[in-house]
C-alpha cells in the first residue's frame, strides 16, 4: 500500500507519478483553488485539505489521511519554488513563501514517516539565508539548504540529492529539479539511476522527443502570439529562434532587449520536433519564455502541455486557460515522479545489510542527471560544514534577539 501523504499537491503530478510506481495517496494538502478544484475534479474521494500547511499539526494530518502514527510510508512535496528560483527575488527562507519549507521539515519530525521526498528548483542550490538583512555578509551561496539539512539532521534522517533532469527518465522535456531523497533510518539513498540519455547509448534508451509526445492528440486549446510577434515567426522553422533572423530583423524584434546580456534564447522561439520539449513555463505566450509550436505560429495547446508533463489524457484541469496552463507548467513531471517512486521502493525492499553496505560506500550510478556538475550532497557537504556554521550562528542570533 506504502500510504503517503501529499503536500504542495498542485495539479498532482508528483502524485500521479508515485500511484504508478505503487503508493497510495491517502491525503493532499493545497490552498489555490483552481489546484483544489482539479484535485476534486480528479480524485473526488480523496480526503483535501484546501488551506495552508501551516494551520495543521502532523495529528491532525493523520487524522485526516485515516492514518495512525508509525503508519505513514512516504511525505511527499515541493515547497513552493518562487523564494529560490534564480527568475525572482530570491528571498529564500525569509519570504514568506520559503517559510513553508521550514513547516515541512517540522512535519517530518512530526508524522515520522519512514520516508521523505522533496522536489524544488535548481536555485534551492544557491539560494541564501540571511536572517537581518540581503547585505548580510554572511549569506553565503547555498546557506539556505545548509541549514535546511541542519535541520533534517537533527530528526535524525539521512538525505542524498542531486539535480535531475526530467529527459533522462523519459520524460519529453528538460526540466531540471532537485529531488531530496530522506530515509528514517538513517540509511543513504543511491542517486535515482538514469533511463534515457540523448543518443540511446550505454543500454540507456533515447530521449523523447516532441513528436513522440503530442502525437495524435484530440482538441487544441491555446493562448495567442501577439499579432506584432507573428510575423516574426513566419520566418523561422521548427528549432529555430530569433538568432536565426537577419541582422536587422532581430533588433526590430526584440528591442531593448537585444542590447541586454545573457543568451536570450527563450525570445521568438519555435520548438523543434525531434528534440525533448524546453522546461514549460507557466505562460507560454511571454516574449522571453515564449514556446511556439514548431510549425503553426501559435503557442503550445494546454493538452501538449499535459502529454509533455505525461498526464494522463483523462486528466481535468479546473479553471480558466491562464489557471490551466499554471498549473501544468507547475506541476512535478509525472515521468519524473514515478521514477523517483520506484527507486524509493527499490531500496526498501533490500535487506537491512544490503542498505548498510550501499549507504557506507556511496555506490551512486557514475551518469551525469543534469547538464551541471556539483549539484549533490557529496560536492555540498564538502562545503556545508563552514556555510551551516554561518547559517545557523546567524539563527541562533535572531532566536536569542526575540
Amino acid at each position: 500500500m506504502y500510504p503517503t501523504i501529499s503536500t504542495f499537491s498542485g495539479a498532482m503530478g508528483l502524485d500521479n507519478g508515485l500511484e504508478k510506481a505503487g503508493f497510495t495517496i491517502c491525503l493532499a494538502v493545497e490552498m489555490e483553488k483552481a489546484m483544489c478544484n482539479t484535485i476534486n475534479l480528479n480524485k473526488p474521494q480523496l480526503p483535501l485539505i484546501s488551506d495552508d500547511i501551516r494551520n495543521y499539526n502532523g495529528d491532525e494530518l493523520l487524522r485526516r489521511a485515516g492514518l495512525k502514527k508509525g503508519e505513514l510510508f512516504l511525505l511527499c512535496g515541493g515547497p513552493p519554488c518562487q523564494a529560490f528560483s534564480t527568475a525572482g527575488k530570491r528571498r529564500g527562507l525569509e519570504d514568506d513563501r520559503g517559510n513553508v519549507f521550514l513547516k515541512f521539515i517540522s512535519l517530518i519530525g512530526e508524522l515520522q514517516p519512514k520516508y521523505f521526498l522533496i522536489e524544488n528548483v535548481r536555485g534551492l542550490l544557491s539560494a541564501t539565508y540571511s536572517p537581518f538583512s540581503h547585505n548580510n555578509a554572511n549569506a553565503e551561496k547555498g546557506s539556505a539548504l545548509a541549514y535546511l539539512l541542519y535541520e533534517i539532521e537533527k530528526l535524525g534522517y539521512s538525505f542524498t540529492f542531486t539535480l535531475y533532469d526530467a529527459a533522462n527518465y523519459g520524460v519529453p522535456q528538460h526540466r531540471e529539479r532537485v529531488i531530496i531523497l530522506g530515509n528514517r533510518e538513517g540509511y543513504r539513498i543511491p542517486h535515482i539511476p538514469p533511463t534515457h540519455n540523448e543518443t540511446g547509448s550505454s543500454g540507456l534508451k533515447p530521449w523523447v522527443s516532441l513528436r513522440e509526445a503530442v502525437e495524435g492528440i484530440k482538441g487544441c486549446t491555446a493562448g495567442k502570439i501577439p499579432d506584432k510577434r507573428k510575423r516574426f515567426y513566419e520566418s523561422l522553422s521548427a528549432g529555430q529562434n530569433w538568432k536565426n533572423l537577419p541582422i536587422e530583423m532581430q533588433k526590430e524584434a526584440l528591442g531593448k532587449a537585444y542590447e541586454l546580456q545573457g543568451g536570450k534564447t527563450g525570445f521568438l522561439r519555435r520548438l523543434a520536433w525531434d528534440k525533448p520539449s524546453p522546461t514549460l513555463v507557466t505562460c507560454p505566450t511571454m516574449p522571453a519564455t515564449e514556446l511556439c509550436h514548431p510549425d503553426e505560429i501559435r503557442p503550445l495547446s494546454v493538452e501538449e502541455y499535459a502529454r509533455i508533463q505525461m498526464f494522463p489524457d483523462s486528466w481535468k484541469f479546473a479553471g480558466k486557460m491562464a489557471d490551466v496552463y499554471k498549473q501544468i507548467g507547475n506541476a512535478v513531471p509525472v515521468g519524473l515522479a514515478e521514477a523517483a517512486g520506484k527507486h524509493i521502493l527499490w531500496f526498501d525492499s533490500l535487506s537491512n545489510e544490503e542498505k548498510e553496505r550501499i549507504s557506507r560506500q556511496h555506490e551512486y550510478t557514475p551518469m551525469r542527471h543534469s547538464r551541471y556538475k556539483n549539484t549533490d550532497e557529496r560536492y555540498f557537504l564538502s562545503h556545508m560544514e563552514r556555510i551551516r556554521a554561518i547559517s545557523t550562528q546567524s539563527y541562533d542570533l535572531v532566536l536569542s534577539s526575540c
